[in-house]
């Protein structure tokens, strides 16, 4: 659950409306249905993946009649206040300061997504955004990596610092 929504920038609330026949394995993509029933389609990484295919097993031997993918012990879909209860166990058992929660897990994805080059229409789209402004209160950019940017951008910046 950490890997894919690191991996994909989901809602919590797409997460956990996830179904089966929403993965596609072979081409790595899953269908999101997000906000306002806008659909989308988001790749995911190859961890989050491999944690899935890992997962499926134990997924079908829970309870081979619901659609979701993410089900409780019960064989219920995952709630969304459970996977938050997920994350911060999970925070708690690696000693991580502060809790970890979806939304941390989104604003990081798209702050990655930022520093590693992608443009910020691209991220739009992956995080399901209707307004870029929107987008960019999700990447949060240090003063650095600014500086990095800079450094390389500008013309009048001498390139032998």
């Amino acid at each position: 659950i950490m890997e894919l929504l690191y991996s994909s920038g989901l809602r919590v609330s797409e997460l956990t409306s996830l179904d089966i026949s929403d993965l596609d394995i072979k081409e790595s993509l899953i269908r999101v249905k997000g906000k306002g029933r806008k659909e989308r389609i988001v790749p995911i990484g190859s961890k989050a993946m491999e944690a899935i295919q890992n997962y499926l097993p134990e997924r079908i031997s829970l309870r081979k009649k619901s659609p979701a993918l993410f089900l409780n012990n019960r064989g219920g879909r995952l709630t969304q206040r459970s996977v938050r209860r997920i994350l911060v166990q999970y925070s708690r058992m690696i000693s991580l300061k502060g809790n970890l929660s979806p939304h941390t897990l989104r604003h990081t994805f798209a702050t990655h997504l930022l520093h590693e080059g992608a443009d910020l229409r691209s991220i739009q789209e992956l995080l399901g955004h209707s307004s870029l402004s929107t987008t960019q209160k999700y990447t949060h950019v240090d003063i650095g990596y600014l500086t990095e940017v800079y450094d390389k951008a500008h013309p009048m910046v001498k390139k032998d610092k």
